[in-house]
Formats: C-alpha cells, structure tokens, sequence
C-alpha cells in the first residue's frame, strides 16, 4: 500500500519555479504564433457584438456575418496605420527644418546654463551641431525602417484576420469544448464563469478603442490650440499608445514634449504641452475611462502595473496590451472557483475601501476641522 508523503517547502518553490521557468521559455519560443493569437480572441470579442447583430438581427449566414465584420475592423485598424504612415512620411521630410531649429534652442539653452552657473563651455556649438546633425540621420533612418518594418510585419501577420473568422465561426465548439472539460457538477460555475468572461471582455475592448478614438480628437486638437506642428500626427500616436494601462498617456505625451522642447520657438509651447497633458490625463482617468470602460476590469493598480511591465518583458508592446484583459479573466476564474478566492481578492480592488479617498471622506474631514477650530475673537 502506497502512501503519499507530502513535499517540503524547498521542493514545492523548486517545482513552482521551475514551472515559471519553463512557462516563460515556451512564451518566448513561440511568441510569433502566441500573441498574434491572443490579439486575434481579444478582437474576436470586440466584433462579436458586431457579428452578432448581422446573424441574428438580419438574419444573415454566420459566414457572411464574419466576413462583414472583419471587413469592418479591418477598414478601421489598417485605415489608421496608413494614416500614421502617410503622416510620418511628411514628418521625414520637414526634419532638416526642425533639425536647424532644435540646434538654435540647444545652443541658446547651453548659453543660459553657462550664465546661470558661470561656466565656460569650448566649442559647445560645433559639438551640438555635430550631434544633432548625427541625431536627426539616425532617426529619419530609423523611421524609414520602421515604415518598411510596419508594412513586413501587417504582411507577416495578415494571417491575423483568418484567425478572427474562426474564433468567431467556431465560438459554440470552443466554449462546448471547455464545458466539456468541466465535470457535470460543475457545469453551473463553468457557465456562469464563460458569460462573465465574455461580458467584461466585449466591454473592456469596445470601451478602450472608443476612449482612443476620442482622445485621437482631444489630443490632435490641443496640440493644434498649444501650436505644437505635425499636431494630427502627435495626437493620434500619443491615444493609440493609450492602449497601454497607466503608461500610456505619459509615454504617449514624451513624444510632443521632447518634440516642442526641441523644435519650438519658446519654451512655452513645452509648458502648454504639459499643461495639455495634466488636463487630458485628469479627463481620461476621472471621466473618460470610468463612463465608458466603467468597473469592468475590477482589478487593483498595483497588479494592473505589474501585469503591463511583465506584459511588456515578454512580449513587447503586444504583452503590455494582452495583459490586463488576461488578468482579468483569470480574476473571473479565481472569483468563481472557492479554493481561488484568496487570489481573486489579492487581484481585485477590495479590502482597502476604507482608505479610499472619496467626496464624503473630504466633506467628513473638513467638517471636523471647523468643529475643532477655535472659536476667533
């Protein structure tokens, strides 16, 4: 008779690390077949709404119904890259301009650090010639190999497309075959559990390409009031790097920044930019994100945080935009299973309400102070 000896500690995190290991190797191993898949059932949840009311409103064959809404998402993702890639080609052409630009604005800067700190800087206007002279031919090469790089990879990946229709075409058999999996008492969890999923997938998805539509039009606006050239250019680039979670308005912002910074005629068309930037941040994240997003990723900013930086390791830019929506689902899962619970808490955004910060808690503490004030004479 066999018995069953439990394994110490140091084996348990042995096993579980060597599980880490092994599940980040073959992530990077087949990362060109891996991602494109995530992306295309994150996209197949985002058109499904769009399939759905074909079928089963118009009363149109599910394969035609596919095929008019990946047309429809096609049009709308390959019309904006080649928007980007028409404007950056404009951009390519006007950057020996800005180049003599930002070597004037470098050199009257090097010139005011001097005077405010008396020093004396030999040859600083050949060195930052040279420099930005070298600054500018790398990144007009750069860019012209990523417009080749961009077209090589919406080639490589047209496959994409073809693995929406079959996501959509197949979604009964795929979600059959996981109720399959489920032993039959479970079956009500499992349900329960593959509609939350879909829900909250559906709405996160809709919900972030319409806050990055709009700020397509907020931002491309606000630079053109700041006076910020190539505005259209910046502004769509700043909202679709808003697909990433919390780094995006900040990353997306570097670029008009670093680009009035150098290029304008006054420091002042930087602090307009920053001023722009803590204006649409404030919106997006207190106005924009909740209504239309709402609470249906419900899961705490630090993990959202490590989740996009782990994202981003693995995969790039295309972990950093998988990765909430793949938490998330895996809090659903946590949520419904018991022996999962503790995670689902650990992942979600409760157990601190006590110290969130909300209206009635200022209007609470402010009361107090004017009952404890003094009385003045």
């Amino acid at each position: 008779m066999s018995k069953n000896f439990p394994l110490p500690l140091v084996s348990k995190l042995t096993i579980l690390m060597l599980f880490w290991i092994l599940l980040f190797y073959f992530l990077e191993l087949f990362r060109n077949v891996l991602y494109p898949l995530c992306i295309a059932i994150l996209f197949a949840f985002l058109l499904y709404p769009v399939a759905r009311f074909f079928e089963k409103k118009l009363f149109f064959p599910r394969i035609l119904s596919n095929i008019i809404s990946i047309i429809f998402g096609i049009a709308v993702v390959y019309g904006a890259v080649f928007f980007i890639y028409k404007q950056l080609g404009v951009f390519i052409n006007d950057l020996p301009a800005m180049e003599r630009q930002a070597i004037n604005n470098l050199v009257t800067l090097v010139t005011s650090v001097e005077t405010l700190l008396d020093l004396n800087i030999e040859n600083k206007e050949v060195f930052l010639i040279e420099n930005i002279k070298e600054l500018t031919r790398n990144l007009g090469q750069n860019i012209s190999i990523f417009l080749s790089a961009t077209t090589n990879t919406i080639f490589s990946i047209f496959i994409l497309p073809v693995y929406i229709f079959f996501f959509l075409y197949y979604r009964n058999k795929f979600r059959d075959f996981i109720l399959k999996l489920i032993p039959e008492k479970n079956q009500t969890i499992a349900h329960k559990t593959l509609n939350e999923v879909s829900v909250v997938t559906k709405k996160y998805m809709s919900g972030v390409f319409f806050v990055v539509f709009i700020l397509c039009f907020v931002n491309s606006i606000g630079l053109m009031i700041v006076g910020v050239e190539h505005a259209v250019l910046l502004g769509v680039i700043a909202a679709i790097i808003n697909f990433i979670p919390y780094f995006g308005t900040i990353i997306g912002y570097l670029f008009p920044f670093i680009f009035a910074l150098l290029t304008g005629d006054s420091p002042n068309l930087a602090l307009g930019v920053i001023v722009l930037f803590i204006i649409v941040q404030f919106t997006e994240n207190n106005i924009l994100t909740p209504n239309i997003v709402g609470g249906s990723v419900r899961i705490n900013p630090f993990v959202i945080i490590l989740s996009v930086l782990l994202g981003g390791y693995v995969w790039g830019i295309p972990g950093m935009f998988i990765s909430v929506p793949l938490v998330a689902m895996i809090k659903i899962l946590c949520d419904n299973v018991e022996s999962l619970k503790p995670w689902s808490f650990l992942l979600g955004d409760e157990g601190t309400e006590e110290h969130a910060l909300t209206i009635g808690k200022f209007r609470k503490f402010f009361h107090f102070n004017k009952k404890t004030m003094p009385p003045s004479k």
